[in-house]
């Protein structure tokens, strides 16, 4: 066990606190268990019971949290706070390994009144501050800010949201020598040739996230539409009266996904569309199912006492990865203080 390395492990969470605490940010410490979850058929939870005195079997299933941001979106509801939280997170179907655990330290921040772009600059600020003066000049920001259609032009040579419009993304995939066929599975819900987002990730992955810049950090930015997620639809590049685009963003660091980042949905409708169709999904290809909050989208209704949910940003970074990154570890085994294996 490596104590100086520990060392500097918690001299960067303690950095961390301290930079969100200077920005008035409020800390919350919010629970690890949940009675329900937000659907993401992309991931695959932790499911628990509680077992009141007396009772030997079946009690109450609740799940490890995936995120706090369940909790959080509830908490800037009532209290409309810019809030940041370093918590324990856990993901079932995980590799253990060089970038990935099943138990691993996020930090997830929600700026109020900001937009993605905003949290991008907050990001790049918090790079710098936590670098000080270390010599590591190919981490330090500006961030490289990319297009997710500039990306897929440059590294997998195609447009791609004329190609999704026209149907020819299975099409790009076979001219890369990717292999479309149904029954293909990674995570993301590969369904076959029909699914677009499948087609999507399936080329992303392959063919444009391994060509990413190593030489400094990467920002992806403007997510396409069609994946779901709970990232406002942006004005920028609408097709007919859609969006072609979310206000979305991801960040690479040496070649490592390290933070994602929206301008959170904060229309009710949209929410609930969001929450209906991501759990047809889930409940099609869950290995661990899990209960979903059917009235969360309510959170976002105007009430009597503050207005509707605030404009707000969201990002979510994994500690692990970063303490990786700023002290040049290879794999996450080597950051943590008591890996899987």
């Amino acid at each position: 066990m490596d104590i100086e390395l520990f060392e500097e492990r918690a001299r960067i969470i303690r950095g961390t606190r301290a930079f969100f605490d200077r920005r008035g940010y409020l800390e919350l410490d919010t629970p690890l268990l949940a009675p329900d979850l937000i659907p993401e058929a992309c991931l695959e939870v932790f499911e628990t019971a509680y077992l009141p005195p007396g009772i030997a079997a079946g009690g109450r299933p609740y799940w490890l949290i995936p995120s706090p941001e369940i909790w959080m979106k509830r908490f800037i509801a009532r209290h409309r706070r810019s809030i940041y939280q370093v918590c324990k997170c856990f993901r079932n179907v995980e590799s253990l390994g060089r970038q990935h655990s099943p138990e691993f330290t996020m930090l997830e921040y929600y700026t109020m009144n900001a937009g993605y772009l905003d949290s991008l600059a907050l990001t790049e600020e918090f790079f710098g501050e936590l670098l000080g003066d270390t010599g590591q000049v190919e981490l330090r920001p500006p961030f490289l800010r990319i297009t997710m259609e500039e990306a897929f032009e440059r590294w997998a040579g195609f447009n791609l949201y004329e190609a999704a419009e026209a149907g020819r993304l299975g099409e790009e995939a076979r001219r890369l020598g990717l292999d479309p066929a149904p029954g293909r599975t990674r995570g993301e819900g590969l369904q076959g040739e029909g699914d677009t987002g499948a087609l999507y990730d399936l080329i992303f992955i392959h063919a444009v996230e391994p060509k990413l810049p190593r030489d400094r950090p990467v920002a992806l930015i403007d997510y396409p539409a069609f994946v779901p997620c709970l990232a406002r639809g942006s004005p920028k590049g609408r097709l007919g009266g859609s969006c072609r685009t979310r206000e979305r963003w991801e960040l690479y660091v040496r070649g490592i996904e390290l933070a994602n980042c929206y301008s959170e949905e904060t229309g009710p409708e949209e929410v609930r569309r969001y929450f209906d169709a991501e759990t047809a999904r889930k409940e099609g290809s869950a290995l661990v199912p899990h209960r979903v909050d059917r009235d969360y989208w309510k959170l976002f209704l105007p009430d009597a006492a503050g207005g509707p949910f605030p404009s707000c940003s969201g990002v979510a970074l994994g500690l692990d990865r970063l303490v990786m990154v700023l002290t040049g570890r290879s794999s996450i085994d080597g950051v943590l203080p008591f890996p899987m294996n």
